[in-house]
């Protein structure tokens, strides 16, 4: 039980940092921009419906995940005012998009576009929507607001899957031979974040689990990093 619980409370440690450091080092996944126009990246698949013609009624031609880049080859204002871009998705695939599901960087405002969608946005999406916009706009002025999200949000998420985890882990029953830690790497509600780039792993430190029984020096240390980061990309502004 000792084993388990220095498992259970190493994972929420971790869980937490990682989801801080995927930030930095992870890229987010996806394929080679698209030729032929200004890039943008889907940020809002509840309007990424690809249609055949400028219009909500046109034929859907697929749906385009969040995170994927296209290329704006042309817009067009319905009757309706809604603005429809056409994009290529890849040299085979066209269609029309609406615009409010894509920002580019290219754009002015876009930034602030995104910023407001991350701030209405709940935990994993605004998780994964709130990277979208650090990758996108790394010159922006609204950063600091972002990391501060992301932070806070990642705290959030990083104690939500710890206390999932430690429930639905039914380890006394687990097979004997595998360790206790692959159990965790390998919980279910952890698949959509690694699809986001995020990679988990349970750190050794001088021959021993690292512990943190409670809020303490290392979650401290990993929120108050971005927030130095988000205060000094602010100064850099001024």
């Amino acid at each position: 039980m000792k084993t388990l619980n220095r498992t259970r409370t190493l994972f929420a440690v971790h869980v937490l940092l990682l989801l801080f450091n995927c930030y930095a080092e992870a890229q987010t996944r996806q394929r080679r921009p698209p030729q032929g126009g200004r890039i943008a990246i889907v940020v809002d698949e509840r309007l990424s419906a690809l249609r055949a013609t400028p219009d909500l009624s046109g034929r859907l031609l697929q749906r385009i995940s969040r995170g994927r880049l296209v290329a704006i080859l042309a817009r067009r204002l319905t009757s309706d005012g809604i603005l429809f871009y056409r994009v290529r998705v890849t040299r085979r695939t066209q269609g029309w998009l609406q615009k409010e599901a894509l920002v580019s960087a290219s754009v002015p405002g876009d930034d602030r576009t995104l910023l407001s969608l991350v701030q209405t946005s709940q935990e994993f999406d605004r998780l994964a929507r709130a990277k979208i916009f650090l990758d996108t706009f790394p010159h922006s002025p609204l950063r600091p607001q972002v990391l501060l999200l992301y932070g806070e949000t990642a705290e959030i998420s990083a104690a939500r899957l710890s206390r999932e985890a430690a429930r639905r882990l039914d380890l006394p029953q687990a097979s004997a031979g595998a360790p206790e830690s692959s159990y965790f790497l390998n919980y279910s509600g952890l698949d959509r974040y690694n699809r986001q780039g995020v990679r988990l792993s349970l750190i050794a430190a001088r021959g021993s689990f690292t512990m943190m029984a409670g809020p303490g020096a290392k979650s401290s240390h990993a929120i108050h990093g971005v927030r130095r980061r988000s205060r000094q990309e602010n100064s850099s502004t001024l």
